[in-house]
C-alpha cells in the first residue's frame, strides 16, 4: 500500500496540486498562480492523472463561458495529513542542513 500511495504523490507536481486544493475548490488558472513554475501542459496532465486515481474531482460550472473547478475527493483529503507531516520534516531537514 505504501507503493500505491507514493505513486500518487511522487508524480511531478502532484503534491503541489493536492496541497493547493486543500483549502477548497480551485480553477485551473488559480492553480497555475498557486504553482508558478508549472506549465499548463504539465498541470493539465497532473489534474487528469489525479482525477483518474480518485484523488480529485473535476466539475464543469454552468457559467458563460463554462469554467472548470477542481476539488479534492474524500480520498484526496486523506492525503493532506501525510503531506503536512512531510512539510514539517522538510522544515527540520532544512534547519539541520543550515
Amino acid at each position: 500500500m505504501l507503493t500505491e500511495c507514493m505513486s500518487v504523490i511522487a508524480g511531478a507536481w502532484a503534491p503541489n496540486v493536492i496541497w493547493s486544493l486543500r483549502a477548497g475548490p480551485r480553477r485551473f488558472s488559480e492553480l497555475r498562480i498557486d504553482i508558478p513554475p508549472i506549465s499548463a501542459k504539465v498541470l493539465s496532465a497532473r489534474l487528469s492523472e489525479l482525477e483518474e486515481r480518485g484523488v480529485l474531482r473535476r466539475e464543469v460550472l454552468p457559467t458563460s463561458p463554462p469554467s472548470v473547478e477542481y476539488e479534492l475527493t474524500d480520498l484526496g483529503a486523506e492525503l493532506i495529513p501525510a503531506l503536512e507531516a512531510i512539510v514539517q520534516v522538510g522544515h527540520r531537514l532544512k534547519e539541520h542542513h543550515h
